[in-house]
């Protein structure tokens, strides 16, 4: 694998995405996460768009979901839920399999977290349990379930199997728990450079109306 391999996080939200996030970035990894914003990019066509969209602009207009997404090499929160569509790339293995085609020696990370705890925290966190995943079409998640707290963690759950089992006997995929005290260790050594920070970031102390965008 080359020292310039890609990044991808297949984590759902609410697991430690944005620890993960900030604990690459302290290690000078250039990483996205959920939007590109300003300061990440020059391209007009980029800044302001959501993650998870271009990645599937660029997949199906040309086969590439990374296309344009060449000046970053970590993407985490791949997944956008909106009050009326969602989009979630983690779950896709055509444009999983895609990625893995065009960049060879990506690596994959699935940050995991009980799924019952992962239930409660986005059914506290705005109203992404309230209202966004009950009121759209997510996959695992058809529209209509996931007002309760039991239809999210076997949301959560079945992620994690569709995961293992894509990834099975993969030399290119880590699984982790988000709260093992050898977390920082086994990704350091999957990607092959030490985290110089691990934490707990976006912590859920309040319940916001709406989330705020992840930096």
């Amino acid at each position: 694998m080359s020292d310039g391999f890609k990044i991808i996080n297949l984590g759902l939200p609410k697991t430690g995405t944005t620890t993960l996030t900030r604990a690459l970035r302290r290690a000078r990894i250039r990483t996205v996460d959920w939007r590109i914003h300003r300061r990440q990019s020059a391209d007009p066509e980029l800044v302001g768009k959501h993650l998870g969209t271009v990645m599937y602009r660029d997949y199906f207009d040309h086969g590439d979901p990374l296309r344009r997404l060449g000046g970053f090499r970590g993407f985490n929160e791949l997944s956008q839920a909106g009050l009326h569509y969602s989009i979630w790339p983690q779950t896709d293995w055509g444009l999983i399999d895609a990625i893995q085609r065009h960049h060879p020696d990506t690596r994959f990370l699935l940050n995991m977290r009980d799924p019952a705890a992962t239930a409660s925290s986005i059914m506290r966190w705005g109203n992404l349990g309230t209202l966004r995943l009950p009121n759209t079409n997510v996959p695992g998640l058809p529209k209509g379930y996931g007002s309760d707290e039991s239809h999210l963690a076997r949301w959560v759950l079945g992620h994690y199997m569709f995961c293992e089992r894509v990834f099975a006997g993969a030399d290119n995929f880590l699984a982790f728990d988000i709260t093992d005290p050898d977390a920082p260790g086994k990704i350091g050594a999957f990607l092959g450079f030490e985290l110089p920070w691990w934490g707990r970031a976006n912590e859920n102390k309040t319940a916001p109306a709406e989330p705020a965008d992840p930096v």
